[in-house]
């Protein structure tokens, strides 16, 4: 889950023939008549237009808000806007974005961030960008993104939000762009992180036939036992355990002190956060509280952050968060513990789940829970509709489907173990040789929820500039892999600097702060001992322990 949209940096890939001149499609003129030429069996188009290059300003800008320089790029496509009902109670607002000259002849669909509620109109602009047709939805509802409110005594609109608007965005989508293109797309491809990721992993389970390759970032998909974690995690802060964000950074400090020489270099980054075995006990306070130390029942919480959720018979619900999460603009400070009590973005996530999709009561009292109790109701009300967890891939594997997986080892909204645990399942369903020749998995050192943090976290997956070939970008990895037959192996990743993430890149590009090497799990990045400790060259990939 995450407050803002995450989009992807996506690599282009070569252009059909047909369409590499830059010639108009063969129905390309026919854009504003595609509201009356196209039936859609369970919704409508409600307009079509042409929008000139550049020309794009997203609606519900705040006055004193400036677009995204990204729209000044995009060429003239034709924008289709639909609305789907496939259900009396459902309202799935679906973009549909076309060049209107270039198409790569494949399409792209955009995923959501937290309880989604709007158009990713970001990563529509990325596609057409590069050549791709794409399709994004608000998944049946409008409303922030850390806003539940509208679930309250909608079921079918929870269906809708957890697999049916994604599917239905995507059938209808590739329905509009066989209409204006004259061609179904030759491939189609799906990449988006948090609770996109989960949006991701019920593509390849439910709908094995929508999408030929597909990126699940930090996903949410676990999310029945990841919200009755939090749950636990506000009733372990709520009182003499909450933790002010000002002592924050006192507890990284001692985590770094404790376990980051130990990975070979010392660079502020824990690169195997499974082995560092890191005591709070150490910030114990000796007399006076301050900053700088923690009090009994603020020990007694962070061992609870790092240790997960166990149900009453002692079984893990939810792993915990591993050690090198703790600092940072999207660390502890605004994902556990807030501003104040009550205020962190994990509070937002759990109550509002619970009161609108749960118990339907806007009044529930978190405080008043039994963990083992909302755990079982959440699975009874919500579990078949949000959770996708099915291990059994083999359809989507058979079809010639490949799945990449990332997440941050930093990453302090869903722990990255949850990553490791899905791939181990999917693994001992379809045989280690079946996952190898279909499935990867990337831990990413110091990378917090699907981008930022202290080490080298741009790969591909976010809005920093890199190189777009496969080696540098998980999403032209995913390409040549689906297209050309080759499986992706180590990725590199960087460390772009901080005041220039967001800019337009100077000519020649920018030039990254550090290189890392990503490693397909279960191996992981080791200093050689020699060479530039900042370069990916002087690391290799061992197996981990």
């Amino acid at each position: 889950m995450r407050l803002r949209l995450i989009s992807l940096i996506f690599a282009a890939a070569c252009l059909p023939t047909a369409f590499a001149t830059g010639q108009e499609p063969p129905q390309g003129k026919n854009c504003t008549g595609l509201a009356q030429t196209v039936t859609l069996p369970d919704g409508k188009i409600t307009s079509a237009e042409v929008v000139p290059a550049g020309s794009f300003v997203p609606p519900g800008l705040k006055p004193d808000e400036k677009p995204w320089p990204g729209y000044k790029t995009t060429p003239a496509f034709c924008r289709v806007r639909v609305t789907l009902t496939p259900t009396p109670s459902s309202d799935i607002k679906v973009e549909v974005w076309m060049p209107v000259v270039g198409w790569n002849g494949k399409f792209r669909g955009i995923g959501n961030g937290g309880f989604a509620g709007y158009i990713g109109y970001e990563g529509l602009a990325r596609s057409v960008t590069l050549g791709y047709a794409s399709g994004a939805t608000d998944t049946g509802h409008a409303a922030e993104n850390v806003d539940a409110g509208w679930a309250l005594g909608q079921p079918e609109k929870i269906v809708d939000y957890g697999y049916r608007g994604i599917h239905e965005m995507t059938a209808e989508s590739k329905t509009i762009v066989q209409a204006f293109y004259g061609s179904e797309p030759s491939r189609s491809y799906f990449a988006s992180c948090s609770n996109g990721g989960r949006q991701a992993l019920m593509e390849a389970q439910r709908y094995p036939a929508d999408y030929d390759g597909i990126i699940a970032g930090a996903p949410a998909n676990n999310w029945t036992p990841m919200l009755t974690g939090g749950l636990h995690l506000l009733q372990v802060l709520d009182g003499p355990g909450y933790i002010p964000g000002a002592k924050v950074p006192a507890i990284a400090k001692a985590v770094v002190a404790a376990c980051d020489a130990k990975q070979g270099v010392s660079d502020g980054v824990i690169d195997d956060p499974p082995q560092c075995h890191f005591d709070p006990k150490v910030l114990l306070c000796k007399s006076a509280e301050t900053d700088s130390c923690l009090t009994g029942p603020q020990i007694a919480s962070v061992k609870a952050i790092y240790a997960g959720t166990k149900d009453v018979s002692g079984k893990l619900i939810f792993p915990g968060t591993p050690p090198g999460a703790e600092d940072g603009p999207e660390g502890w400070g605004l994902w556990i513990f807030g501003k104040e009590q009550g205020k962190s973005l994990g509070t937002l996530f759990v109550t509002g789940y619970f009161a609108n999709m749960v118990y339907g009561s806007k009044d529930w009292d978190f405080r008043k829970a039994n963990v083992d109790d909302a755990l079982r109701l959440a699975n009874e009300k919500t579990g078949a509709a949000l959770n996708a967890t099915d291990p059994n891939l083999k359809a989507f594997f058979g079809r010639g489907g490949k799945l990449m997986i990332y997440h941050g080892w930093n990453d302090p909204g869903i722990s990255a173990f949850n990553s490791i645990n899905y791939y181990r399942s999917v693994s001992q369903a379809a045989g280690a040789q079946a996952t190898d020749q279909s499935m990867r998995l990337y831990l990413v050192p110091g990378m917090q929820h699907c981008a930022g943090g202290p080490g080298a976290t741009s790969f591909g997956q976010d809005q920093a500039d890199v190189p777009h070939d496969a080696q540098h970008d998980i999403f032209a990895a995913l390409v040549d892999w689906v297209e050309n037959g080759h499986a992706p192996s180590t990725l590199i990743a960087s460390k772009i600097p901080q005041d220039a993430a967001s800019d337009p890149p100077p000519p020649g590009g920018i030039k990254p702060e550090m290189t890392r090497p990503l490693c397909p799990w279960p191996k992981e990045a080791k200093y050689s001992g020699k060479g530039d400790e900042k370069s990916a060259s002087a690391f290799e990939c061992v197996t981990g322990k």
